[in-house]
């Protein structure tokens, strides 16, 4: 992950520790690029696959496993995972004609913690 985008998640090169988005307001830069990562999380099939993916015992699943889900042609979901790859939330991997995709659990423990208030754990809900 680029400096840029670790500032973007509410962390610094240098000690890891800025303040978050519930305690300093985000400049226009870092809106713009934290923009991109809400809006690919805007859409309830791109969040159904990250959810998928996520949740996958052993932590990837093949493209294979995620197309039958979904009512849509293969480019269709294919466009969705590359929105979701430049957002940085997940990335994948060609294995022969399949590709294998696996969250990135620092861009959304980032996130989480950007969206945290101050002192507030991160819960999981049920």
């Amino acid at each position: 992950m680029s400096k840029q985008e670790l500032m973007v998640l509410g962390q610094d090169g240098a000690d890891g520790c800025c303040p978050g988005l519930l305690t300093t307001p985000l400049g226009e830069e870092q809106a713009v690029e934290l923009a991109k990562v809400f809006k690919a999380l805007g859409d309830p099939v791109r969040l159904r696959l990250l959810s998928m993916i996520a949740s996958r015992e052993g932590g990837e699943i093949c493209v294979c496993d995620l197309t039958p889900a979904f009512d849509l042609s293969q480019p269709t979901i294919s466009h969705h995972l590359k929105l979701l790859r430049q957002a940085g939330l997940i990335d994948c991997e060609r294995r022969g004609t399949w590709v294998y995709y696996w969250l990135l659990p620092e861009t959304t423990d980032k996130l989480a913690g950007l969206l945290t208030r101050p002192g507030q754990p991160v819960e999981a809900s049920s």
